[in-house]
């Protein structure tokens, strides 16, 4: 798997926190560092899902379709307000979730 290449991951936009701190995930590693390293607590159901989706995409054994709806869920689960424009043939629509 390359870990900087985003042909296969639609980008999302996180927000973390008071400070008004974003990170933009367009890529394997960004999903991984985002969840290692940004993440706010690590003790959530979804959380653990979506760093074990990340570890399977990293093996070639995951999707990364279902990393980034996993991510999304963990995101939900955490808080985390989340920007998703997912390209579509005719336009680009923004999508925004809590």
């Amino acid at each position: 798997m390359q870990w900087n290449t985003s042909a296969d991951f639609a980008p999302l936009v996180l927000f973390f926190g008071g400070q008004q701190k974003r990170k933009i995930v367009r890529t394997l590693r960004d999903a991984a560092e985002v969840l290692m390293v940004d993440w706010p607590f690590e003790d959530g159901e979804e959380y653990v899902v979506a760093v074990k989706a990340c570890a399977d995409a990293i093996t070639g054994q995951g999707g990364m379709n279902e990393l980034r709806e996993l991510l999304l869920s963990a995101a939900k689960e955490a808080g985390i307000a989340v920007l998703s424009v997912i390209p579509d043939s005719r336009s680009t629509t923004p999508h925004m979730a809590a």
